[in-house]
């Protein structure tokens, strides 16, 4: 289990199903959780399926590994928090951790994500976290709606005491 200043990251279990389920009848941005955790093999290596919680134990998203690659030192990840948990840091602070891991703890040199363009709430909150946009790309999957590729080092994570004092 990792912990953060709000939150807490833990392994999915069956329990969580309903949970995450739920999230995704309401979630009408690009991440599904329940779907995203049944198709994924079960956790082997770096590739983490996680619920995240409250200190409360109140299950408000998850977050998974995308193709991690120790060989080149770089992973991405997918993360969805409930449509009625946010706007309060939950996503902030579990994104703080799991970069913390993987770059402390792992030893990955970069992390990668895609990000849809019409998403304003996470490229805000990926600029905030300190990703730089590296690229525009058309969705791979309908071709349609643009991604946007935002990076972020391990040493310009280290170099903001902030994000990694978790």
């Amino acid at each position: 289990m990792l912990s953060g200043w709000k939150v807490r990251l833990r392994r999915v279990v069956p329990a969580d199903r309903p949970g995450l389920a739920a999230f995704d009848r309401g979630d009408a941005v690009d991440y599904r959780h329940w779907p995203a955790h049944r198709a994924c093999p079960p956790v082997q290596g770096d590739a983490l399926q996680l619920a995240i919680e409250t200190f409360d134990g109140v299950l408000v998203g998850s977050v998974c590994t995308t193709p991690t690659s120790p060989r080149t030192g770089r992973f991405g990840y997918g993360i969805g928090i409930g449509p009625a948990h946010q706007r309060r840091g939950y996503a902030d602070d579990a994104i703080g951790v799991l970069l913390d891991f993987m770059f402390a703890r792992r030893r990955y040199r970069k992390c990668e994500v895609g990000i849809f363009r019409c998403n304003h709430a996470s490229l805000c909150l990926h600029r905030k976290l300190g990703f730089r946009e590296e690229a525009r790309l058309r969705d791979p999957e309908s071709g349609l709606r643009p991604l946007v590729l935002m990076g972020l080092t391990a040493e310009e994570f280290a170099a903001r005491p902030a994000l990694s004092r978790r």
